[in-house]
């Protein structure tokens, strides 16, 4: 039954990540600064576990390019599928692997899975462009990963967070009644 949840909860986080980006208008541009299809997938992680959100990470830029033609599947969907299904992974396993579930373990895990997806984005997008003959510069990776994206980390910092606990308080509430 708690697998028929988890999937069931999965399936609706990629529902939304494939439909998020539409808030952006599928502009690339605005996409790479709030990156829409990141929360979904990283509260995945938190609320179904790391396989979960590591296969919804996975999943999801290859499903958002088959259905709708963005990103495109090669290289993009690829490095982001990479990217994505770190972010569900770390995420997930560093939440569960905390005991107590205060604001400040969420945070860490939080933090530490946008590190960790940041880094394996750069080193994919690196050897996927290197193969294609083009570099992919240290001060590109910092702009991209980092400076262009800083709207979408303040939005992932603050609204994962919030959902977590309203998930929570949701969940308290419903064991009382």
């Amino acid at each position: 039954m708690k697998n028929i949840r988890k999937i069931t909860l999965s399936a609706m986080f990629l529902a939304i990540g494939a439909v998020l980006p539409f808030l952006t208008g599928q502009l690339k541009e605005i996409g790479d600064t709030l990156l829409p299809m990141h929360i979904p997938v990283m509260l995945c992680g938190l609320i179904c576990g790391c396989g979960y959100g590591g296969t919804v990470g996975l999943i999801l830029p290859f499903l958002r390019a088959v259905t709708f033609g963005m990103p495109p599947v090669y290289p993009n969907a690829v490095w982001m599928s990479l990217e994505l299904a770190t972010y569900g992974f770390v995420i997930g396993f560093l939440y569960v692997s905390f005991q107590k579930k205060q604001l400040w373990w969420l945070y860490c895990s939080l933090v530490s899975a946008m590190c960790a997806g940041r880094v394996v984005w750069g080193i994919s997008k690196a050897v996927l462009l290197g193969m294609s003959g083009k570099a992919f510069t240290v001060q590109a990776f910092v702009a991209g990963g980092f400076v262009d994206a800083i709207p979408g980390i303040v939005l992932q910092l603050v609204l994962i967070p919030v959902i977590i606990r309203l998930k929570d308080t949701v969940l308290e509430r419903l064991k009382k009644a």
